[in-house]
């Protein structure tokens, strides 16, 4: 059976929580519930960091606009685990190629590390912070939840992580436009407010 999907979801997973993905991969490989993990990743000391980097980000992905400074450090963290993972993943499995394998899990996770990276800006213009505690913890949990899945259903699995890659991306320019309108009708506000006190604001300046 080809790794391709396993790669895929796991790739998608990276850009997630790439922490999430070597810890939780080590812990099933380590403790014998999948014989799919590389031994690289069942290491006591790969696992021991991981963990320590998932609660660094389990903590950060949580304050707003802490999250989305995270975000643009692991722009490449993300991507290259992504890689790494899928080349190891392939190497353990032998039927598709390491080169092949980390392309496709490092293009997978710049994919959702954008998707996420976009919606968390997004979300940051909301006043109120509890959206950002939800959408970390629904997307701990789907990483979680799916590379699990992935290890006994991968091709069920792969096809869920590309449903909810597309959809990402629609939930980010619905998001963004939302957003932009909301900026825009304020900026129109505040100009009638000033112009009825005989200072116009010019059109120029209201945010695009």
């Amino acid at each position: 059976m080809s790794v391709l999907p396993l790669v895929f979801t796991s790739g998608w997973a990276s850009g997630i929580n790439a922490y999430a993905v070597v810890l939780l991969l080590g812990v099933l490989g380590a403790t014998g519930v999948s014989d799919e993990v590389p031994e690289a990743l069942q290491r006591p000391d790969v696992i021991a960091v991981a963990a320590v980097l998932f609660l660094c980000e389990a903590v950060a992905d949580k304050i707003p606009y802490v999250d989305s400074v995270w975000d643009v450090v692991h722009t490449v963290i993300r991507p290259v685990s992504g890689a790494v993972v899928g080349a190891l993943l392939a190497g353990q499995d032998g039927s598709l190629p390491d080169l092949a394998a980390g392309a496709l899990g490092g293009s997978t996770a710049l994919a959702s590390h954008a998707v996420k990276a976009g919606t968390r800006m997004a979300i940051n213009s909301s006043p109120e912070p509890f959206s950002n505690v939800l959408m970390s913890l629904a997307e701990d949990l789907s990483v979680a939840g799916l590379i699990t899945f992935a290890l006994f259903h991968p091709e069920i699995a792969a096809t869920i992580a590309a449903a909810l890659l597309l959809l990402g991306f629609g939930l980010v320019w619905f998001l963004v436009s939302r957003i932009r309108r909301f900026w825009r009708r304020r900026a129109e506000r505040r100009a009638e407010r000033r112009a009825r006190r005989g200072r116009p604001v010019a059109a120029s300046q209201w945010p695009q």
